[in-house]
């Protein structure tokens, strides 16, 4: 049986890496960038730490492509191109080599050794296994290379690179689009939006109406970078992102990672979850309506969160304090645009849009180191008993909290905000800062000596994804 030869795997690497030859040949490079670039880009040039940089995220968020932005960043700064490895891991040739075989090949090729500062490059690394030993070896021996990694087999990938990359792998992770560069990406940021260049909290839009069609818009079909730029995948989105990227990790990722043998039950959960994004739901309930036994109830859902699909957010009551047991939680899709890829796209007035108003907000929240000091307040069953989201400060004491509305009627009306002008009160006003989105209006109301500020749900929502993207 014939074997693949070295020549025949340097000829391919020699195809994937058309810069050796010619600098001017990078895939991607003209495309519009993620906000993320910046960020990504400053931990793939540190080089006074020893670490390989991971980045990890869902399907179709565009890792493939800002990893090529960041081949054209570094030759535009002066990078030599014969020091820049790319490897897609995927690729049939590579099949059964060793991370450290690309690396010889690199450093024969072009006439390197172990003292040339370069940038080493592996895409989609979980097709290798034990990738996360081989890859801490190569960040050990090769103490003048840059190693950069990338997945989208989240789970597995997050799991191997704490386990047993402590100290030598630092993750970033890529979410789905955000609002903002939604909006950017669509080429009609500067239409709708007025900037503030020191304060996205101070961004402004002279159309909210207009806006508020591309919030739908992004509700419906946002979140991955091909739907928005390509009209053709835009107008079958919901094939698209259910066949491309859903199904792809409940019928054969997280499958094969973990050997679930019965891929329905994970299918049904999600749908339930999805259905119900924005929603409190409680162990019980999802096991009735999905039929997964409540003992594979929890390891699914952690499956699911670490694959990117899900994130569940904790209890508060009414006095900012945790519950000792969690009962009961919310779920979030992190991007709204999977509910409208398994049931149907939303319209303006269609009732789901307020739980898929808050899952679009709280997916700017996701990928934000502030996410963890995120909750919402319950206590009871009761009507105006919930505030949808409440930030902790460091002590654990409430510093904000809002409702997500998608209507105007308590801006109108604000003596209907029972639960939150409760929860107020219980934390002392004066410490708390508190709000309500609308769909079209903005202002303050006092309520029983409580100011309550409003604000338009879409702006709201662009302004929280500048911020995080922005850090601050």
């Amino acid at each position: 049986m014939l074997e693949i030869s070295p020549d025949d795997v340097l000829n391919r690497l020699e195809m994937d890496n058309p810069w050796w030859v010619d600098s001017g040949k990078i895939p991607y490079v003209n495309d519009p960038k993620r906000d993320y670039f910046d960020k990504f880009f400053q931990l793939v040039t540190e080089r006074k730490i020893k670490r390989a940089t991971i980045m990890m995220g869902p399907r179709r968020v565009g890792k493939t492509v800002i990893l090529y932005q960041i081949i054209g960043k570094l030759i535009e700064v002066g990078v030599d191109p014969q020091k820049i490895l790319y490897v897609s891991m995927d690729t049939p040739v590579y099949v059964g080599l060793s991370l450290e075989k690309f690396a010889r090949l690199f450093q024969q090729r072009n006439h390197l050794d172990n003292a040339s500062e370069t940038y080493v490059i592996y895409d989609e690394i979980q097709y290798l296994k034990n990738w996360e030993v081989h890859l801490k070896d190569l960040v050990d021996h090769y103490p003048h290379s840059k190693f950069i990694a990338s997945g989208s087999a989240a789970a597995a990938l997050k799991l191997k690179s704490q386990e047993s990359g402590a100290g030598r792998f630092t993750n970033f992770m890529l979410p789905p689009l955000t609002f903002a560069e939604y909006l950017h990406f669509s080429g009609i940021e500067e239409d709708l939006i007025i900037q503030d260049p020191l304060d996205p909290k101070k961004d402004e839009t002279g159309d909210i109406d207009a806006l508020n069609q591309a919030f739908v818009d992004y509700i419906n079909h946002g979140g991955y970078p091909e739907v928005v730029i390509n009209p053709a995948i835009k107008s079958a989105s919901k094939r698209y992102v259910k066949e491309d990227i859903i199904d792809k990790v409940l019928l054969r990722d997280l499958p094969s990672l973990y050997g679930i043998n019965d891929i329905q039950e994970m299918n049904r959960l999600f749908t339930v979850l999805a259905y119900n994004t924005g929603n409190e739901v409680s162990p019980e309930e999802l096991s009735q309506s999905s039929g997964v036994p409540k003992h594979l109830l929890q390891k699914y859902l952690d499956y699911l969160e670490a694959a990117f699909l899900i994130v569940r957010v904790a209890k508060i009551n009414e006095s900012g304090k945790h519950f000792k047991r969690q009962r009961q939680f919310k779920v979030y899709m992190t991007n709204p645009s999977m509910r409208a890829a398994l049931f149907k796209p939303v319209k303006d007035d269609d009732p789901a849009m307020g739980a898929l108003a808050e899952t679009a907000i709280f997916s700017q929240w996701f990928h934000s180191p502030e996410m963890d000091l995120i909750r919402y307040a319950r206590w009871s069953s009761g009507v105006g008993c919930e505030v949808d989201i409440v930030k902790l400060g460091a002590d654990l004491k409430p510093v904000w909290a809002y409702e997500i509305k998608w209507s105007n009627t308590y801006f109108e009306q604000p003596r209907k905000l029972k639960s939150l002008i409760k929860f107020t009160k219980t934390n002392k006003s004066e410490n708390i800062s508190i709000g309500a989105t609308t769909k079209t209006m903005s202002g303050e109301r006092e309520v029983q000596g409580i100011i309550i500020r409003f604000f338009p749900c879409s702006l709201h929502c662009y302004q929280i994804g500048r911020r995080v993207t922005l850090n601050r």
